[in-house]
C-alpha cells in the first residue's frame, strides 16, 4: 500500500465515532424510557404516529459517517505516486560575529553577543532555504559553521560562541570580512552576502572598509552590517575574576563600551550593502533579500504522493447536507 497521512497523529479522534455513536443510542434509549412512561405503547404510538425511529437512527448514522469522512480529511491521506522535480533556490548567508569582549556589554539585554545570537537563531526560523555559514572573530578570524543547509549543526555551532572562540583578543574586521568572501563554496557572482555584527570598536586599522569593497567588487558579495548596543551611554564589560563577576578595568578605572557605527556605516556602504543597529533581524533579511536575487542551488527529482483529502471533505459536506435535508417523520399514505 502506497497510503501516507500528513498527520497521522489525528488518526485517533477516530474514537469519536464511536462516542458519538454511544451518546446517540443512550438519547434514544432515555427518550424511549420517558415516553414510556407517561403512555402504553399503542397510546403512543397514537400520540406521535408521524416520528419514526428508523428515520432517526438513520440521520444519526449519516452524522457519524459525516464525522469520520471529516477526520480522515484532516488526517491528509495521499495515494498514488508520482514525480516532481523539485528546485531549491535561495542565497548564501556568511554571518560574521564579533566575539570579542566588549561583546559582553550589558546596553543590550542579555548582552550584546548573547542578544546577537538570539536573533540569528530567530532568524533561522524564516529563512526560505538559503545557505548559512558563521565566522567568529576578535584579534583573530575563525570559521566556526561553513556554509551548510543544515540549520541544526549550524545552531549548534552558534550556541557554542563564546568570547573564548577567538583564539586572540582585540577586533579585526576586515580579516573576518576577507576570510567570509574566501568561505563561499564558488565563485559565480552575486546572490552571496556577508552580514558582520559588531560594536564598530576596532582596535588596529584591519582595512576593514577596503575589504568589503574588495569582496563586492571581485566577487559581488554585499555586506551587511548590524550594529550592537548603545551609541551614547554603552555599557561597562563585565568579567569573572576569581569566580566572581566584577567590570573590566584599565589603569583603575571601570572601562565604558559604545556602539560605534561609522565604520559599520562605511563598510556597508562600500559593498552596496546596508547597515542597521539594533533591529529586528527578519525585517534587516526583508531588505537583504530585496536586494540579492535567489539562485537555484540543485534540483530533485522527488517521489511524491498526491493529497486525497478533499474527497473525504467533500464527503462529509454531502452527508451533512443530506441529513439536513433528511425527515424523521413517516411517509403518509
Amino acid at each position: 500500500m502506497d497510503l501516507a497521512f500528513d498527520h497521522p497523529n489525528l488518526l485517533h479522534l477516530l474514537w469519536l465515532a464511536p462516542v458519538l455513536a454511544a451518546i446517540y443510542l443512550y438519547g434514544f434509549t432515555r427518550k424511549r424510557q420517558a415516553l414510556q412512561r407517561f403512555a402504553s405503547l399503542n397510546l403512543l404510538n397514537n400520540l406521535v404516529p408521524a416520528v419514526s425511529t428508523v428515520r432517526q437512527k438513520l440521520k444519526a448514522a449519516v452524522v457519524i459517517l459525516a464525522t469520520i469522512a471529516l477526520i480522515v480529511a484532516l488526517t491528509g491521506p495521499r495515494w498514488g505516486k508520482h514525480w516532481e522535480e523539485l528546485e531549491r533556490k535561495g542565497i548564501d548567508l556568511i554571518f560574521v560575529l564579533d566575539v570579542s569582549n566588549s561583546m559582553l556589554a550589558e546596553d543590550v539585554v542579555p548582552s550584546r553577543l548573547e542578544r546577537a545570537k538570539l536573533d540569528i537563531i530567530d532568524l533561522l526560523t524564516v529563512l526560505p532555504g538559503d545557505r548559512v555559514g558563521l565566522i567568529t572573530f576578535a584579534g583573530q578570524a575563525a570559521v566556526a559553521c561553513p556554509l551548510t543547509i543544515n540549520y541544526s549543526a549550524f545552531r549548534i555551532a552558534l550556541q557554542n560562541v563564546t568570547t573564548r572562540s577567538a583564539a586572540r583578543g582585540g577586533t579585526q574586521i576586515g580579516d573576518a570580512i576577507r576570510l567570509a568572501a574566501a568561505s563561499f563554496t564558488d565563485k559565480v557572482k552575486d546572490h552571496k552576502a556577508i552580514i558582520v555584527i559588531s560594536d564598530g570598536e576596532e582596535t588596529d586599522d584591519s582595512y576593514a572598509v577596503e575589504a568589503a569593497q574588495n569582496a563586492f567588487d571581485e566577487r559581488g558579495i554585499r555586506v551587511f552590517a548590524i550594529g550592537m548596543g548603545d551609541p551614547n551611554e554603552g555599557g561597562r564589560i563585565p568579567i569573572q575574576r576569581s569566580g566572581q563577576s566584577v567590570y573590566f578595568t584599565h589603569e583603575g578605572q571601570e572601562v565604558w563600551t559604545k556602539l560605534m557605527p561609522q565604520l559599520l556605516r562605511e563598510i556597508a556602504f562600500s559593498a552596496d550593502g546596508g547597515y542597521f543597529a539594533n533591529t529586528d533581524f527578519r525585517e534587516i533579511y526583508d531588505r537583504i533579500a530585496d536586494k540579492i536575487e535567489t539562485r537555484t542551488f540543485e534540483t530533485q527529482r522527488k517521489e511524491l504522493r498526491y493529497a486525497r483529502f478533499h474527497w473525504f471533505a467533500a464527503l462529509a459536506l454531502s452527508l451533512l447536507m443530506i441529513e439536513t435535508l433528511m425527515t424523521d417523520r413517516r411517509s403518509q399514505p
